[in-house]
């Protein structure tokens, strides 16, 4: 299973995938999308992207204990849900107008729709291909809830898109070691035996 890594490469995944097919229309340059929080003050970007929350998720069975070799086993990963904001930055020197704005945020959405999934071997090879997609996919939050997020930041609310990425199984380094057999026990059961054989 993925490594502690794995929620860094899910955050530069987006960006990279953001950076591909938004420039140089509707945003001038890469360097234009960024991973970042609405509290940075002195930045030039346009796009940021703000992981504004981590959550486990219960509602996920996590997967058995994996094993290495004939007697070791690791503690089984933990799944868990990360909750993305995407946003414009209101101090870009670009001089946007709320059609440029509106115009961005729409082709951010389409891209996300379109793009709605990828598996954790895409972003660490080493993984085994076999593991579950990660889904992302429109956070399920109020009005209420999204201005309480810019709150925390101390921040009046915009318009911004607000996605779950889940699950994103991050892996244990606990190995355990499986009890040893220090008793067995065999029933053995004689075939054939004629009728009123051994009484």
């Amino acid at each position: 299973m993925a490594d502690y890594t794995i929620i860094a490469d899910v955050s530069n995944y987006i960006v990279k995938t953001l950076r591909e097919k938004m420039c140089p229309e509707p945003v001038p340059s890469p360097n234009n999308i960024e991973i970042s929080s609405p509290a940075s003050q002195d930045v030039d970007y346009i796009i940021g992207l703000y992981l504004y929350d981590i959550r486990e998720e219960t509602q996920v069975a996590p997967p058995p204990r994996i094993t290495h070799g004939r007697v070791q086993l690791t503690k089984p990963p933990r799944p868990y849900s990360l909750y993305y904001m995407v946003f414009i930055n209101g101090s870009s020197q670009m001089g946007l107008k709320a059609p440029d704005i509106q115009k961005i945020i729409g082709r951010i959405a389409q891209i996300v729709n379109d793009n709605a999934s990828v598996y954790p071997h895409h972003l660490q090879p080493w993984l085994d291909a076999t593991e579950p997609p990660i889904v992302f996919s429109q956070a399920k939050i109020t009005l209420e809830e999204k201005v309480r997020v810019w709150q925390a930041i101390s921040k009046p609310y915009q318009i911004s898109l607000f996605y779950k990425a889940a699950p994103v199984m991050l892996s244990s380094e606990i190995i355990v070691e499986p009890p040893r057999v220090s008793d067995a026990s065999f029933d053995i059961d004689l075939i054939g035996r004629g009728k009123g054989e051994g009484k």
